[in-house]
């Protein structure tokens, strides 16, 4: 119903699935809107602490990351197909799969830092669509426990990689050596 209604606020086709087209006419209201098996998300600015944690991962991974991988931010599309658009918090991929418009493949590593309004969405939708599309790696950080918790795609399927809460470092060495503290993360 909530699409439906959306759909007409919008000006969006009803009775089929939307498609990237689609995507393209939203308007650029501070909203991110994407797509998942043809339905509209919405999602609304997010909060400071936040934006906080997505600057500092990506400092991280920037330091981190070799030469011939590039760490991106949203809002950036990741094309997983023409139904299927998404804007990961953080994305890795390799600098030749980039285009000028978007990633038109999965990433390497898609990073989500949780909200209580995409909360569920982060951990069961795109958590789901990432593994199907062959997304190496998929990590959120919650700020609010503090939690870092990383899945490693094995034969298909993500596979715990490491969680780590406040107080502890996860160190990980794929998709390359990185360690996470999640409360240093939330530090403004």
């Amino acid at each position: 119903m909530m699409v439906a209604m959306a759909n007409e606020l919008l000006g969006l086709p009803r009775g089929r699935a939307l498609t990237r087209d689609d995507l393209d006419s939203m308007p650029d209201d501070g909203h991110r809107y994407e797509l998942i098996d043809g339905v509209l998300i919405v999602s609304p600015a997010p909060r400071i602490v936040h934006q906080r944690v997505v600057a500092h991962v990506y400092r991280l991974l920037h330091e981190a990351c070799p030469p011939e991988l590039e760490v991106l931010f949203a809002p950036l599309d990741v094309a997983l197909s023409d139904d299927t658009v998404m804007q990961p918090d953080l994305v890795v991929g390799r600098r030749e799969d980039f285009t000028d418009r978007d990633l038109p493949t999965a990433p390497l590593l898609a990073v989500e830092v949780l909200s209580p309004s995409t909360r569920a969405f982060d951990l069961l939708v795109k958590k789901d669509r990432l593994q199907r599309a062959g997304c190496a790696h998929y990590w959120v950080v919650d700020p609010d426990i503090p939690t870092v918790i990383a899945w490693r795609l094995v034969d298909g399927v993500f596979m715990d990689a490491g969680t780590a809460t406040a107080g502890e470092v996860l160190h990980l060495d794929d998709p390359f050596d990185i360690h996470l503290d999640p409360a240093a993360l939330i530090v403004a």
